[in-house]
């Protein structure tokens, strides 16, 4: 990428050490070169090649923009795009908000969150923003393979994305918020969670795919779950997220 307008490395850091612009290897999509002010791309193994020869560059002319890091948006909801500026619910409370929602929600279908998912993202690359993380804790009747559903819109995009396994475990008859059709019982939260890590989680620099474990808040699980959780996501090395 040639001559930027700018290019961000960092607080501190010499923008004049990518004055010039940046080398990336299009089969890991990292980034092998900073190329100074005046300099040209010395890089070997570019497309297995000499970079210094340009024979196997492909030269991005970004004299109009300004090289960033991607952003990464860390709490997300992807199937709320479905419902976003609903009139009814406008300016409630959380609570208020939520009670008129879940009933919307309660009848999510695989093929509304493989859309409402695209679109999420989609929106978000738009912006500039290349990883994110979306707390899905809605499993309706029906809706046990959602991760799944989003996986697949994950690699159809080519997105980095962090998917936390949410759950509800406390319906309207345990005094909970939800719907009952949209809680599932906590040992087949904690089956799916683990499954979900074993078939997707990827381990290391560039992974793509990530599964983390989300109980949705202390007030639509129970303790015990939120515990669990919190012990299974240790066991297993992955991250653990919330609302509080």
């Amino acid at each position: 990428m040639r001559d930027p307008l700018a290019v961000h490395l960092g607080a501190g850091a010499d923008p004049n050490l990518a004055a010039r612009g940046i080398v990336i290897d299009r089969t890991t999509g990292t980034i092998v070169e900073l190329v100074p002010a005046g300099g040209e791309p010395s890089s070997a193994g570019v497309d297995g090649t000499s970079g210094g020869s340009g024979d196997a560059l492909e030269i991005v002319d970004a004299s109009a923009h300004v090289i960033t890091p991607g952003l990464i948006n860390t709490h997300h909801h992807f199937y709320q795009t479905l419902t976003r500026a609903w009139a009814p619910v406008a300016d409630l409370p959380l609570f208020g908000w939520l009670q008129n929602l879940y009933p919307v929600w309660a009848r999510l279908t695989p093929r509304a969150l493989e859309l409402a998912t695209t679109v999420a993202m989609a929106e978000l690359l738009e912006s500039g923003c290349t990883t994110a993380a979306d707390h899905h804790y809605l499993f309706p009747t029906g809706m046990d393979e959602a991760i799944d559903i989003q996986v697949d819109v994950v690699r159809k995009l080519g997105m980095r994305a962090m998917l936390t396994r949410g759950s509800m475990s406390l319906g309207e008859e345990d005094g909970g918020l939800p719907p009952q059709q949209t809680v599932q019982d906590s040992q087949v939260i904690l089956d799916d969670s683990r499954r979900l890590v074993e078939t997707y989680h990827q381990r290391g620099p560039g992974a793509q795919i990530q599964i983390g474990f989300a109980p949705c808040s202390p007030f639509s699980v129970t303790t015990e779950l939120m515990r669990d959780s919190a012990a299974l996501a240790a066991e297993l090395d992955v991250r653990l997220h919330t609302h509080l």
